[in-house]
């Protein structure tokens, strides 16, 4: 019974092992980049740029229908040009960044809706705002490892920087010129991963396996090394899990996939035990002298 139900559908249908290794790749890319995001307050930023990606990636399905490079090129393009923009006219006016972010992502939202409703038929809308994790090719898989490689590469020499200037960004400044470059190389993991998470998820839910494993993490662990592991686990669990709801069930791959990880984070929410509900309630006793 359990084989039937947790093995058999990847060993008899090589869909569901395709989508499987997508989840594992976008998992070992885009949690590490959440918990970053998370850390520095930015999860809505991230929200943001998923959106910002799709009058690019609309753009390449114009030119182009589905075609993964046309698509992904237009969605980093896109993705850049939006972050520039948006910090320009942070330090340019008085508009705080994330009322920019919020003016661009959902200018770009409507101009990416519209490009692909002048082109596409309704089922082409839904594939770009939803993805369709079952369906990956080779090239897609292909291209989705090779950024997850990247951003773990880039994230190791970054490391430091970024860890300090999640502790103390003032002192970071103080002592390196390295915070600056630090935090534009992050910015670039960002949008490289939720390009990566749009082929499989789409727009609308490309960020939910980096945001949410995040917030799981940091109900389980102090550390940011163990936060990385566990947020790393907790994607791919939820992953495994959400294909193989999606595979008995009618709810389709990707909510499926979102909707699996935020019953892990409301689980967490509950019952972590570092600052869980009950956790906090009912807190252990303290030693005593």
């Amino acid at each position: 019974m359990m084989y039937d139900v947790l093995i058999a559908p990847f060993v008899e249908f090589e869909f569901m092992r395709r989508a499987l290794a997508g989840v594992l790749t976008l998992a070992l890319g885009g949690a590490p980049v959440g918990v970053f995001l998370m850390l520095r307050r930015m999860s809505l930023v991230g929200d943001a740029m998923a959106h910002a990606i799709l009058p690019g990636a609309a753009i390449g399905f114009l030119l182009s229908g589905l075609n993964l490079i046309a698509m992904t090129v237009g969605g980093l393009i896109a993705g850049f040009t939006v972050a520039i923009l948006a910090g320009l006219v942070a330090r340019m006016t008085e508009l705080k960044e994330d009322a920019s972010l919020a003016a661009f992502y959902l200018f770009s939202l409507a101009l990416g809706v519209t490009i692909v409703s002048i082109r596409g038929t309704n089922i082409d809308l839904l594939h770009v705002l939803f993805g369709n994790v079952l369906a990956l090719d080779d090239q897609t898989l292909l291209a989705i490892a090779i950024n997850a490689t990247v951003t773990m590469i880039v994230l190791a020499l970054i490391w430091r920087p970024l860890v300090m200037e999640c502790v103390d960004p003032l002192f970071l400044r103080s002592v390196s010129r390295a915070g600056a470059p630090a935090h534009l190389a992050f910015l670039a993991l960002v949008v490289i991963n939720l390009v990566n998470g749009f082929h499989a998820l789409g727009t609308l839910l490309a960020v939910g396996l980096m945001v949410l494993p995040a917030g799981i993490a940091r109900f389980w662990a102090r550390d940011i090394s163990t936060m990385m592991m566990v947020a790393v686990a907790a994607a791919i669990v939820s992953g495994y899990a959400g294909l193989v709801l999606s595979f008995f069930t009618k709810v389709p791959p990707g909510p499926a996939i979102i909707l699996v990880t935020a019953f892990v984070y409301l689980a967490s929410l509950l019952f972590g035990p570092v600052s869980g509900l009950l956790r906090q309630m009912f807190p252990g006793r303290h030693l005593e002298a």
